[in-house]
């Protein structure tokens, strides 16, 4: 598709609201903050997390929630970043973690794929991250690749402690996976990946995965939608990723963003 056909495509407007369940605005760089979130609420997103993941943005993150009145904020290291985690780090997301405008302990996770830092720290450091969840009635945003069968060990060993479960978010593991998460009340989380043309098992994710278990996210800015790959992915693109999702559970989209809504409150405590 040319530049000019994607000025062209007119980004649905829906009756009901958006929440943007994950993105990290303080790494966009196409437009300034603000207007990021006006675009956004122009185009039908009431609510946005930003997500944190190292310990040099805990603090961005949990400024841009205060800062703005319908933004909220994780505190959490990403596993790419275990290797940084020290008693410093730890002490300050708990600290910042019971602010009134963090809403979960995240990103967290396994990531075996890149493997930026060694398996056996990550694998460490989302213990303990799960710990503090199950500590401070939070639930997590979970990043998982290349990594099922450990995420789900260590999981496990939190189901009778994390009464608030979480999401996997970007979800592109096995169904495996996806069944394991669903059989234990953890939320999905789909993103601009889903209109990806290799994206097909994704897709299927999707079409197994209950209405009352989906969540949408941009992860901007990263994994920008079709028709607009090449760009960075901003918040206000969220409405095409809901628009596909639809599509894949073969619903009117006015019939699937109210639970999907519905959803993100009953995830996230946004007070």
């Amino acid at each position: 598709m040319s530049a000019d056909n994607r000025k062209k495509r007119e980004t649905p407007r829906f009756n009901s609201p958006l929440i943007e369940t994950h993105c990290h605005l303080d790494y966009l760089k196409a437009f300034e903050l603000k207007e990021i979130i006006n675009k956004a609420h122009e185009v039908g997103i009431e609510k946005i997390v930003t997500i944190s993941v190292e310990p040099d943005n805990l603090d961005r993150a949990l400024e841009i929630a205060n800062q703005f009145e319908n933004i909220y904020c994780t505190q959490g290291v990403h596993p790419h970043d275990a290797r940084l985690w020290t008693d410093e780090v730890d002490a300050k997301i708990l600290r910042q973690a019971k602010e009134k405008k963090n809403v979960a302990i995240g990103e967290i996770g396994l990531d075996y794929h890149y493997d930026n830092s060694p398996r056996e720290k990550q694998r460490e450091v989302f213990d303990r991250q799960l710990a503090m969840a199950s500590e401070l009635d939070l639930p997590v945003v979970i990043h998982s690749r290349d990594a099922e069968e450990d995420t789900k060990s260590i999981l496990k060993n939190y189901l009778p402690h994390l009464k608030k479960r979480g999401v996997i978010h970007s979800f592109t593991s096995s169904l495996d996976l996806a069944e394991f998460a669903i059989e234990n009340d953890f939320y999905l989380g789909f993103n601009g990946i889903i209109t990806f043309k290799s994206a097909d098992n994704v897709r299927e994710a999707v079409e197994i995965t209950p209405l009352n278990r989906l969540l949408l996210e941009t992860d901007s800015p990263f994994l920008t939608p079709i028709p607009f790959r090449g760009r960075e992915n901003g918040p206000y693109f969220l409405p095409f990723i809901a628009e596909k999702m639809a599509e894949i559970k073969k619903l009117p989209v006015e019939e699937l963003l109210p639970q999907v809504y519905s959803n993100s409150f009953a995830l996230f405590n946004f007070s």
